[in-house]
C-alpha cells in the first residue's frame, strides 16, 4: 500500500510524464503531420475563393466532405478525381438546376472566375491525406 504522501507523488509525478507526452505529440503534429497530410502549401487564392463559396452557399447542408456536412447530396470529397473539372463547372450552372435521381440542385449564376475557384477548392480537397478515406467502392459483385 502506498501511504498518502506517495500516492500523491505518484499520481502528480504520472501527470506531468504524461502531460509532457502529450504536448510532445501536439507538437510533432502541427510541425510535421498537418503541413504533410493537407498540402496547406498549395492553399491558393483560387482554392480560398472556393471554400469560401462553399461556405457562403451552405453546400454543406446537402453534400459531405472530408466526412462531414449532410447526407441529402453526394459526397463531394474526391469529385476532382472522379469527375474532373469539366463536370464541375457543368453542374453548377446547369439551367434549370442540375437533378439527377430526383433531387435538384440550385442553379448559381457563378462567374468563370469563381467555378474555378470552386474547381480548385475541389481539387485541392481530393488531394488532402485522409488515411483512405472516403474508401472506393468495390466493384466485384459479392458472391456467397
Amino acid at each position: 500500500m502506498l501511504s498518502k504522501s506517495q500516492a500523491k507523488l505518484f499520481f502528480l509525478g504520472g501527470t506531468v510524464f504524461f502531460l509532457i507526452i502529450f504536448l510532445a505529440l501536439t507538437v510533432d503534429t502541427l510541425v510535421n503531420g498537418v503541413p504533410k497530410h493537407t498540402h496547406s502549401d498549395q492553399i491558393t487564392d483560387q482554392v480560398k475563393l472556393g471554400r469560401r463559396l462553399w461556405d457562403a452557399n451552405n453546400c454543406m447542408g446537402c453534400h459531405t466532405i472530408m466526412g462531414e456536412g449532410a447526407y441529402y447530396a453526394p459526397d463531394l470529397t474526391k469529385v476532382y478525381e472522379r469527375r474532373g473539372p469539366k463536370y464541375i463547372k457543368t453542374v453548377l450552372n446547369f439551367p434549370g438546376g442540375w437533378q439527377l435521381h430526383g433531387r435538384r440542385m440550385v442553379q448559381y449564376n457563378f462567374t468563370e472566375q469563381e467555378k474555378d475557384g470552386i474547381v480548385a477548392f475541389f481539387k485541392w480537397v481530393g488531394n488532402v491525406d485522409l488515411n483512405g478515406f472516403p474508401p472506393k467502392p468495390s466493384l466485384q459483385s459479392e458472391q456467397k
